[in-house]
């Protein structure tokens, strides 16, 4: 096979100019994206030695070509065989010799046996030292073996600091701004909607706490495109300007990250990445990968589908990987992807989504060495995750499906409430033990006490005072009712709700990133101070409830809140 047929494989897969966004020509042929029909047909029609059209054999015949070319590489080239001496430098990082049992048993066994002959040689001065001070051996040496068994053991269970050095949220540039009426004017532009189903949406965003800032994608400003396709959505909602949305938020999001903390993207060890309803092959990790030409021996991961707490889920992953791998930078980035999922059907359980989600992201950056300490904002001090997902109604209440007319959409429960009043009393139950002070514990168990005595059902449950274990309070902003429910149970003002309205408003419900909206909020207003908690709390399909907790190690001065 001549190098002009390998070629033919290697197409960008990108609309090139005359071609639609979903594909299709200009002269509407139904063209192959950035491949004309006819060339498509000429990759594919080849003939094997029998004379016959295989695909088949076409593809193992380029596949062989170029296993042969990359083995006679290796076998002559050199210089393709030499290692690069920073991925070199990369694996001795890696290597702790402590770590290996090999290594430490032998030094062990050195040890022991240097300490045993010393104490053999020096066995007459050991005795008159326990003589003179009138104590039995046995005694001091049980005490030694004791005091060596606790620090021990400290050392087993010691967790590794994770600091947070610093995070930074999209902001989508004013072109993409919806207004409520703007809003609407798309929905009514797409010719999908009926009257009924328009006024259903605009009393759903009236009530729903979001202001006229919020922002969709471009691919959602393109209603008329839509309408022309007869309410094909398909022909912007596709996977190639979800991409695009894609890139611009997490990119967007990560210049500035880099930027600011003067951190090169070859830098950083771990990279993980959460977006729920958007999983293209390759991954959104590795598009990032990609774009920054970021080091080979990266830990990357990808998670999909676990809603709008996936945030906080990436920042327990990426704590648990930076208890293992030492000296080590990870970046976490939250997104939700909106582009494929503006519903166009009917069903008014699936409609809840559009008034609610917009377009937003953030990217944090971690680490666990102890010279980012001093440049760092907050340590993660608490994650407690708790799934609901054993009961029908929480697996339920938040599901990805197609209507009666096939229409993808989310379909949100009536009892979502309800389930979610559940999932956050589990989660604040495992959460308490762990961050209450001793005061707070002492209150519980009087109140158990009084409980047994009086022997009553009626007495009301112990709700400690969360004020005594935080400061600030990061609240996930799923709609309007969402936080009321949370104001009322955990009796908070409106000072400490104010960050999660703002949000709300602001920006809208952008998923998982939404808690790190909250805490931009709070150090824009100037009130994180040194050794402040701080609380995040989210909720999630499946269903889940999940809590962060940080420590602030600065004081963090204030820009304004106008943005």
């Amino acid at each position: 096979m001549m190098e002009s047929d390998l070629a033919d494989y290697t197409q960008p897969p990108y609309p090139e100019a005359g071609t639609g966004s979903n594909g299709v020509s200009a002269n509407g042929e139904g063209d192959v994206i950035g491949v004309p029909a006819a060339g498509l047909r000429r990759r594919v029609r080849r003939s094997d030695s029998s004379g016959s059209e295989s695909t088949f054999f076409a593809l193992a015949e380029s596949t062989r070509t170029a296993w042969a070319r990359v083995r006679k590489l290796y076998a002559e080239d050199d210089g393709a065989r030499a290692a690069d001496m920073s991925v070199v430098q990369q694996g001795y990082r890696m290597v702790n010799p402590l770590s290996s049992e090999r290594i430490s048993a032998s030094l062990t066994v050195v040890l022991l046996a240097f300490l045993l002959y010393q104490l053999y040689l020096a066995r007459e001065d050991f005795l008159n030292v326990l003589a003179s001070l009138h104590l039995h051996s046995v005694e001091v040496i049980v005490v030694a073996v004791l005091v060596v068994v606790v620090r021990i053991a400290y050392m087993q269970n010691k967790k590794r600091p994770v600091y947070c050095m610093d995070f930074v949220t999209y902001k989508p540039p004013d072109k993409y701004t919806t207004s409520h009426k703007h809003f609407i004017e798309l929905s009514e532009r797409t010719g999908v909607f009926d009257e009924e189903h328009i006024a259903f949406q605009r009393k759903l965003l009236e009530r729903s706490g979001l202001g006229d800032r919020t922002c969709f994608p471009e691919a959602m400003h393109r209603a008329d495109d839509i309408k022309q396709a007869g309410g094909n959505g398909s022909v912007v909602l596709n996977m190639y300007n979800a991409r695009q949305e894609a890139e611009e938020v997490m990119f967007g999001c990560l210049d500035q990250l880099f930027a600011r903390n003067r951190i090169a993207p070859s830098e950083i060890d771990i990279l993980i990445v959460n977006c729920s309803l958007f999983n293209p092959t390759p991954s959104l990790s590795a598009m990032i990968v990609n774009k920054y030409k970021m080091k080979s021996s990266i830990l990357t991961y990808n998670l999909s589908g676990m809603g709008c707490s996936a945030g906080l889920i990436s920042i327990d992953l990426a704590k648990d990987l930076l208890q293992i791998h030492t000296n080590s930078r990870a970046v976490v980035v939250s997104t939700e992807n909106i582009t494929q999922n503006w519903y166009l059907g009917k069903e008014k359980s699936m409609l809840i989504t559009n008034t609610l989600f917009r377009m937003g992201g953030a990217a944090i950056l971690m680490s666990n060495r102890g010279m980012d300490r001093h440049w760092s904002k907050y340590q993660l001090t608490t994650v407690v995750r708790t799934h609901q997902g054993s009961e029908d109604l929480a697996y339920d209440s938040i599901f990805q499906m197609e209507d009666k007319n096939g229409i993808r959409g989310v379909k949100l429960s009536k009892n979502i409430m309800d389930v979610a009043g559940t999932a956050l009393k589990n989660n604040i139950t495992k959460l308490a033990p762990a961050v209450f002070p001793l005061t707070e514990h002492l209150k519980f168990g009087y109140h158990l006490i009084q409980k047994k005595l009086n022997k009553t059902k009626s007495k009301k449950p112990f709700v400690p005072d969360f004020h005594k274990a935080f400061e600030h309070f990061c609240i996930h902003t799923g709609g309007r009712a969402v936080l009321e429910v949370i104001e009322k149970a955990l009796s908070l003002t409106p000072e400490e709700m104010e960050p999660s309205r703002f949000v709300l408003e602001r920006f809208g419900n952008v998923s998982s990133a939404s808690v790190w909206y909250e805490l931009e909020f709070l150090e824009r207003a100037g009130r994180v101070r040194k050794g402040d908690r701080i609380w995040q709390i989210a909720f999630g399909s499946g269903f889940k409830c999940n809590s962060a907790v940080w420590k602030s190690l600065t004081n963090v001065h204030g820009s304004g809140t106008s943005y």
